[in-house]
C-alpha cells in the first residue's frame, strides 16, 4: 500500500496486494432480519445533538407509517434509550438478540440495554467497540424494518469506518451546529463518506436559532448560521434547521421524544423517504 493510498480499492489502478473490494467487508445480517434502507447519522465533533437528530428522524418516519429501527453505535456514550424512555434489558435466545420496542413501535438496540445498570461505563478499546457494533447488525433480529437509523459516535475513527464497511449504508445525514468551525468539521465527514462511496442525503443544523416567546423574533445564540454556504460548498442539496426549544429539551429529559412535534427535520425526512418511493 502506497503512502498516497485513499483506500478506494475498487477504482485503484495499482491493484496492490492490500487491495480488496469494499463489498467483501459487508457483514451478513441475522437470517431472521429484514432491513430495506440503512441511514447513518454522523457528525465531525461531539455535542452537536446527533442522537437527538437520529431520534427525531426515526420518530418522523414512524409517523409516516414506516417500520423503523435505531442501531445505537455510540457504544461508550449511548443516549438513545434515555430519549425514548426505554428501561430494562434486551432479551435473547438461540436465534439472536431482540431489540426493545419504544412506545410507538420503533425497534431500538443499544449497549445500555445490555448492561445491568445504565450508568455502568463501557471501558473497551476501539476494535472491541467496533466488533460490538457489527454484532448489533449480525446478531440482532430486526423484523421488517423499512429504515434503519445508525447513531454513530463523532469523528472518523473505528466505529464509523466499521459501519461504512460492514453495513450496506444507503446514505448519511450530517449533523452540525452554527459555529465558525462548521465548514471544516462537515468537510471531514463528507470526505469520508465520499471515499466510502456513500451519498450525503442532507445536513441538519441543530441549535440553529432561538425564537423569543415574547416578541417572536429569531435570535442566533451561537452565531449566525452559515450552513447553507457550507452545504453549497460540499454539494449538499438538502438543509434542515432545528431551533433551540426548551420544550424539546424537556421531552428528551422525560424520555418522551416521540410526543414532540418538530418541523425542522422534515426536509431531510422527505429525502430519506424518497429512497424507498423511488424504487416503487
Amino acid at each position: 500500500m502506497s503512502e498516497s493510498c485513499n483506500h478506494d480499492c475498487d477504482n485503484c489502478a495499482s491493484k496492490c496486494g492490500d487491495a480488496e473490494s469494499s463489498n467483501s467487508f459487508l457483514a451478513p445480517m441475522n437470517q431472521l432480519s429484514e432491513i430495506k434502507k440503512v441511514i447513518g447519522v454522523v457528525s465531525g465533533k461531539g455535542g452537536v445533538g446527533k442522537s437527538l437528530v437520529t431520534s427525531m428522524l426515526a420518530v418522523e418516519m414512524r409517523r409516516r407509517g414506516y417500520n423503523v429501527g435505531i442501531l445505537d453505535a455510540d457504544v461508550t456514550g449511548p443516549s438513545i434509550p434515555k430519549l425514548f424512555g426505554i428501561t430494562g434489558n434486551a432479551t435473547s435466545d438461540n436465534m439472536g438478540i431482540y431489540p426493545v420496542l419504544s412506545r410507538t413501535g420503533i425497534e431500538v438496540m443499544s449497549t445500555n440495554l445490555l448492561l445491568e445498570n445504565e450508568t455502568d461505563p463501557v471501558i473497551w478499546r476501539g476494535p472491541v467497540i467496533a466488533g460490538a457494533v457489527k454484532q448489533f447488525w449480525t446478531d440482532v433480529i430486526w423484523e421488517d424494518v423499512d429504515f434503519m437509523f445508525v447513531d454513530m459516535p463523532p469523528g472518523t475513527g473505528d466505529v464509523p469506518l466499521t459501519v461504512f464497511q460492514s453495513l450496506p449504508v444507503d446514505g448519511i445525514v450530517v449533523v452540525t451546529s452554527p459555529q465558525e468551525l462548521v465548514s471544516m468539521i462537515v468537510g471531514k465527514a463528507v470526505k469520508m463518506a465520499d471515499i466510502m462511496k456513500i451519498p450525503v442525503l442532507g445536513i441538519v443544523e441543530n441549535m440553529s436559532y432561538f425564537v423569543c416567546p415574547e416578541c417572536g423574533g429569531k435570535h442566533s445564540i451561537f452565531g449566525e448560521s452559515s450552513v447553507e454556504k457550507t452545504a453549497e460548498q460540499f454539494g449538499i442539496k438538502t438543509v434542515a434547521k432545528i431551533p433551540i426549544d426548551p420544550k424539546l429539551a424537556a421531552a428528551c429529559d422525560k424520555g418522551m421524544i416521540e410526543l414532540f412535534e418538530c418541523e425542522g427535520t422534515k426536509p431531510v425526512s422527505d429525502v430519506i423517504e424518497a429512497l424507498i418511493n423511488n424504487e416503487n
